[in-house]
């Protein structure tokens, strides 16, 4: 089962969870699609686009679960990122991790799975 990661703020993903689907950050619905990372692809991400915030979720996917909205695209420095084009079911989540921020603004980024 490959595994894919959302980064979320708590508070989008626990209204995801009473909702039953997560339909995206306003990133996502601005682009037309959720973004995605894979294991290797976390740490720049979360540098890139989430440096020095708090309160934030690494959510861990069963790619394999997403269905054909799923779609590998060339994204940051030509590499293939995966894109859902539809709603997240939460029903694919494998695990919610905290993604703790450091002082320096730099997040500690967990051991993932591929």
């Amino acid at each position: 089962m490959p595994t894919i990661y959302k980064v979320c703020s708590a508070s989008a993903w626990r209204e995801a969870e009473r909702q039953g689907v997560f339909l995206g950050s306003a990133d996502d619905r601005r682009d037309g699609f959720i973004h995605f990372s894979t294991a290797s692809q976390v740490a720049g991400t979360v540098a890139k686009h989430f440096a020095g915030q708090t309160g934030l979720f690494l959510i861990a996917i069963d790619a394999d679960a997403l269905g054909d909205g799923l779609k590998w695209e060339p994204s940051r420095g030509g590499e293939l990122f995966p894109h859902l084009y539809g709603e997240l079911d939460i029903g694919a989540v494998i695990k919610i991790l905290d993604l703790r921020a450091r002082s320096d603004g730099s997040h500690d980024i967990p051991e993932l799975a591929s």
